[in-house]
């Protein structure tokens, strides 16, 4: 059933990143619903998002700095990530070579080099960092924790695992499982390769990956967003995964209904 009231607060952690800062502003808009909290890791990445008091700086390899942001929330979405590096020079200028591109493994050609920045390694990020954040809302009494992961996470042999050495997609599946066996109320999203076009477009559920060898295995970051503001409304998506993808831009008609779009959805894990 979707609640109307109260209103929920609801902690985006990664609020800076490129899709943090969708979600951010969508519940921000929507205050009629939430209180809406940021975590974000330095004072520049606060200004970014206005810099007001619900914007909140903390490291997720501290779990004592983000008990602030966490206490009395009823919601996080977590949106934290290992960001993987380019080594220059490896595509023609403007060509749009990302490591998103590579996640249908479709990707043709010899693989480009990438790199995590020092300390910001998934194992790191996307491992420990997502731990302490779900051992702290546990910790503080979260009701709803939702976590967007990656679809892929399952296969060891994704080609995302071997970007800059990081096995990303094996340490993000770490979490998912972490999470899933912590006890908290959650949703794992397992969102398809992200662009940054405009959202709006059909989404698809599906599971185990069916996904990914189609055009339907990507999705605009508004989208993933919207679908992370959404979830905080529904109990039928809590202690659920799923995969989310979207029919491609310009075709399918515009989700509306989240309720009718999470209802198929039965698979825990």
């Amino acid at each position: 059933m979707a609640c109307s009231s109260p209103k929920k607060t609801v902690l985006v952690t990664g609020a800076s990143g490129l899709t943090g800062q969708f979600a951010f502003n969508k519940l921000k808009e929507r205050s009629d619903k939430y209180v809406v909290r940021g975590l974000v890791r330095s004072e520049g990445s606060k200004k970014k998002l206005g810099g007001g008091d619900e914007i909140y700086i903390g490291d997720v390899m501290d779990q004592k700095s983000l008990e602030p942001a966490m206490k009395g929330i009823d919601a996080l979405i977590i949106l934290t990530s290992a960001i993987p590096k380019m080594k220059p020079g490896q595509f023609p200028e403007g060509s749009g070579g990302r490591a998103e591109d590579l996640i249908d493994g479709s990707f043709e050609g010899p693989m480009p080099e990438f790199y995590f920045d020092e300390g910001q390694y998934p194992e790191q990020v996307d491992w420990i960092g997502q731990k302490n954040q779900i051992d702290a809302a546990k910790a503080a009494g979260v009701k709803h924790i939702i976590l967007v992961s990656s679809m892929g996470s399952g296969d060891p042999n994704h080609p995302l695992n071997s970007l800059g050495n990081g096995n990303i997609l094996a340490w993000k599946r770490k979490a998912e499982e972490y999470l899933a066996n912590s006890g908290v109320p959650y949703t794992i999203i397992r969102a398809g390769g992200l662009d940054n076009k405009e959202g709006g477009r059909e989404l698809l559920v599906g599971k185990n990956d069916e996904l990914l060898p189609t055009e339907k295995g990507y999705i605009a970051r508004a989208d993933v967003a919207e679908a992370c503001v959404q979830a905080v409304l529904f109990e039928e998506v809590k202690f659920k995964a799923f995969d989310l993808g979207s029919m491609p831009e310009g075709t399918g008609t515009p989700t509306k209904d989240f309720k009718a779009l999470f209802a198929p959805i039965t698979t825990a894990f």
